[in-house]
């Protein structure tokens, strides 16, 4: 078996499963986002009056933070009752950011845990060696029922990236780039793993910007095998190995549905041009194009080495007049540690704006949006019209450098020179 098929064996009490079975797994995490409250409507509608398991159950108060409009301040407001009258503890308010950014601060995210969430990129935590997976609110309402959940058990694709990263270059590029030769359901229910020497030498930060993204290739959950640099970051969290989480190893002889292959040693930096994730380019296609605000935050590129990248591009210099230049760090912790660090200082003197953790214009509802007609690169995932603001406006994703490399000039920018 796969160490995917391990996992979801054992949540589900069996010895073995295998591709296209259905099987009920024991949820070790199930998180609810503030654009969820239908969940909790669902609750009560299937005659549900109590959560099975309250102390693994997660409220994240991370897309309107803080709320902008009266429905949604309502919302979170039935949120905090419930999670009193539920006694969930776990109440992440609008001061702590992304769920998926909060679940790794936190130490939730650990290898051999089912975790899900209302979120799509929930695959993100596949970076630790965990199944995660996003679901709808009927789904995530019969864990708050029963604490089980029912999966197909997916094929499981091996994507392998080789060489070396050349400067300039980082996951969101070498993503981008697979997601635009495979495109937008090359993995529709299945599971990718990733492997090779590139994923091996990547920072856990970088190696979460790749599982999350994989969601744009349609798949059910993504995997990076747990090792040194996967332990080590958890050690930072206070979890040891076989006391806090287990890690499973896939078998030798075990057949991949698919395997594919990039050497990304010759990759250039890239960008997903409009109106699709999957239309993307080297960005010397578009380089010059001139842009009206820059976004760097989210779930995909809202991390500290994500500012500390930023900072040290846009140090000493200042983004042109009309050009916006929003942050929005991915978490509470985030946002400490980067000013800590003089990141924000750095950024903030450079003519940026920060707004608070969480979810922000990625879902086109507050805080950074775009006009109709304006152009935006982002380190967010989506690129779809209408994603941030007007179905008019323009979205180019990329990495953290490029989006920071475009602020200071106003243009789309290659960020190798600033390096």
């Amino acid at each position: 078996m796969h160490a995917i098929e391990k996992l979801l064996a054992k949540k589900a009490g069996l010895d073995s499963v295998k591709t296209g079975q259905i099987i009920n797994c024991e949820i070790d995490l199930a998180g609810i986002n503030d654009l969820y409250l239908q969940t909790v409507r669902s609750f009560f509608e299937m005659g549900a009056t109590k959560v099975s398991h309250p102390d693994r159950i997660a409220m994240f108060l991370d897309h309107y933070a803080p709320a902008s409009t009266i429905t949604q301040v309502d919302n979170q407001r039935q949120f905090r009752e419930f999670c009193e009258e539920q006694h969930i503890k776990k109440l992440m308010d609008i001061d702590q950011g992304v769920c998926h950014q909060v679940v790794a601060d936190k130490g939730w995210s650990r290898p051999g845990r089912i975790i899900v969430i209302t979120d799509s990129h929930t695959t993100t935590h596949g970076a630790f060696g965990a199944f995660g997976t996003g679901v709808g609110a009927t789904d995530l309402a019969i864990i708050l029922a029963t604490g089980q959940l029912w999966f197909r058990v997916p094929e499981i694709i091996k994507i392998n990236f080789e060489g070396t990263l050349p400067e300039g270059v980082y996951a969101k590029d070498i993503i981008l780039h697979a997601i635009g030769q495979l495109k937008a359901d090359f993995a529709v229910y299945k599971a990718v793993e990733f492997a090779g020497p590139v994923i091996d030498a990547l920072s856990v930060s970088e190696r979460m910007a790749l599982c999350n993204m994989t969601t744009e290739m349609g798949v059910k959950t993504s995997y990076i095998q747990p090792d040194a640099v996967t332990k080590e970051f958890l050690a930072s969290k206070g979890l040891v190995e076989g006391q806090d989480y287990e890690v499973y190893t896939t078998d030798a002889d075990f057949k991949y549905a698919d395997e594919i292959t990039f050497n990304v040693s010759d990759l250039t930096p890239q960008v997903a041009a409009p109106s699709s994730v999957d239309n993307v380019f080297d960005l010397k296609k578009y380089e010059g194009q001139t842009i009206n605000q820059a976004y760097l935050g989210s779930c995909t590129g809202g991390r500290v080495e994500d500012l500390k990248v930023a900072a040290e591009i846009v140090k000493g210099k200042h983004i042109p007049r009309l050009v916006r230049f929003v942050i929005v760090p991915a978490s509470k912790g985030v946002f400490l540690e980067a000013m800590a660090k003089g990141y924000v200082q750095a950024l903030v003197e450079a003519g940026a704006t920060f707004v608070t953790p969480g979810c922000a214009a990625c879902l086109g509802t507050h805080e950074g949006m775009i006009s109709s007609g304006e152009y935006c690169i982002t380190t967010t995932n989506r690129n779809f019209p209408g994603r941030m603001g007007s179905t008019d406006a323009h979205i180019f994703l990329a990495s953290p450098a490029t989006v920071a490399a475009s602020a200071i000039n106003g243009k789309i920018t290659d960020p190798t020179p600033y390096l």
